[in-house]
């Protein structure tokens, strides 16, 4: 009890304060995570992309973190050596990978080749780098993400948990927001010409932040310190509590966890894929002006921003954290729907399913996490978190190269035209894309994380979890 009073967690400003620095980091990753997705009408257009070289890049994001388990490896890391080094260490490879991702996109590396031709790895080679980089940024932003989860369990357990991860997820999207909204403007108008757009500008922008984002998360290592000191531990966990390997196998065995990590898959690959080929649906579908188009799913950000920790706040005071995310998938799956419909063009209609979608991406992430540590014992957090972020990344990879696919597929009269205008065919008319067949995949999204989501709510009520139960303590 004397150390819990001298803890300097009892700090209202320590704990806001540390809260707010690895919040503005997180929101430099965020940033450069969807800063290409404005660009893919200027991409196509420049370089020759299609909508698959589109998906690939994007589909990048999760290829090491699978195929190599980089989460994996990052999780135990930090449950054995702690947030500083793990933190800091994956601010780092955020940076590596976006300066190859700059040099892509500027022309610094090999431009006009083939890679793997005649293979089903066949990609462009300036593709071939791009999405190499964003793979390695994926590592960097996927390991701060869950080191940044078990610093604000560190220093809010037992606090207002809910409502500390709702306000990290808030301000992360406002790079979220600032990805969607400025590149677009930022190449055409303000650094280039629409006949040159500066297309390496937004990134370097980004690689900007994301220095920045490292000194913020540098400043963050010594308040972790001075936490440590006032409760008298080390960095990492205490001996009798040191995670072992074999707690992989606890983690995995537990249907608790393979329920949240399934609905976070779900949920997931319905929002941020969505957010990749958003602003090109206002332009496609919608008939929104390219300088404006990223302003709309812009949106959406700004919708979690204020609403996220209002959700979280009832979590942590009022509970019904299972039935927040049931809400939540079901109307994930309404929004996607209305989207799919072909005949539903008007954009007034898109910025109100934008700002619907907003609500749900609200809701669920604002039950999920919190929900996280009632399942997994906190000295194996950080695996399990990277082990829910794994599961999660095979959405992020996957659903971006289908829907990338599935644009192709359902629009060969939009490549037969590309390659028209390619091949010197003059006053070729370039069609719009079709993007039902895109936005029935996402749809599914939300039916199959309704499933989940009824499957965990029965599961907490068996198992007694506490997932509707409040999270803050009473006195």
């Amino acid at each position: 009890m004397e150390n819990l009073t001298q803890s300097l967690r009892e700090s209202k400003g320590a704990r806001w304060g540390a809260l707010a620095v690895v919040s503005f980091t997180m929101m430099t990753g965020y940033y450069i995570n969807y800063v290409i997705s404005p660009l893919k009408p200027l991409l196509e257009e420049a370089f020759g992309w299609t909508s698959a070289d589109f998906g690939l890049w994007n589909s990048a994001y999760g290829w090491f973190n699978v195929f190599f388990l980089m989460l994996i490896f990052g999780g135990i890391i930090l449950d054995k050596i702690g947030v500083r080094f793990t933190g800091l260490g994956a601010a780092l490879t955020m940076i590596v990978g976006t300066v190859l991702q700059y040099a892509a996109i500027e022309g610094l590396v090999p431009m006009g080749e083939i890679y793997f031709e005649g293979t089903f790895l066949e990609m462009k080679s300036q593709i071939a780098y791009g999405a190499t980089g964003f793979a390695i940024f994926g590592v960097g932003v996927e390991i701060a993400g869950i080191t940044v989860s078990k610093i604000i369990v560190k220093w809010f357990k037992g606090k207002e948990l809910a409502l500390a991860m709702g306000l990290e997820m808030a301000t992360a999207r406002m790079g979220t927001a600032l990805a969607l909204a400025l590149p677009y403007p930022m190449a055409t108008a303000w650094f280039g010409t629409s006949a040159m757009p500066a297309l390496s500008a937004p990134i370097m922008l980004g690689l900007g932040l994301l220095v920045a984002g490292f000194v913020a998360f540098i400043w963050y290592t010594f308040m972790d310190k001075k936490l440590e000191a006032s409760e008298g531990v080390d960095d990492g966990a205490s001996e009798e509590d040191e995670f072992k390997v074999s707690d992989i196998f606890n983690i995995l065995g537990n249907k608790g966890f393979w329920l949240i990590a399934l609905l976070c898959v779900l949920f997931y690959s319905g929002v941020f894929p969505f957010l990749y080929y958003a602003t090109d649906l206002m332009i496609n579908k919608y008939g929104v002006d390219p300088e404006f188009a990223g302003a709309i799913p812009g949106l959406l950000p700004f919708g979690t921003i204020l609403l996220t920790p209002i959700f979280g706040s009832i979590y942590d005071r009022k509970g019904k954290g299972a039935t927040i995310m049931l809400i939540g998938s079901v109307m994930l799956l309404i929004a996607h729907s209305i989207f799919a419909l072909p005949f539903v063009t008007n954009y007034i209609v898109a910025i109100a399913l934008i700002l619907f979608l907003g609500v749900t991406f609200s809701l669920v992430p604002s039950a999920m996490w919190p929900s996280v540590p009632k399942i997994i014992p906190e000295r194996q957090l950080g695996t399990a978190f990277a082990l829910i972020f794994w599961v999660q990344n095979w959405g992020l990879m996957g659903v971006p190269l289908l829907i990338g696919w599935a644009l192709d597929y359902s629009n060969p009269e939009v490549l037969a035209a590309k390659a028209e205008k390619a091949a010197g065919v003059a006053n070729v008319v370039i069609p719009a894309y079709d993007y039902t067949l895109p936005m029935q995949i996402f749809a599914a999204t939300g039916a199959l994380a309704i499933i989940v989501a009824l499957l965990l709510k029965a599961e907490d009520k068996k198992k007694g979890y506490g997932l509707e139960l409040p999270n803050m303590k009473q006195d």
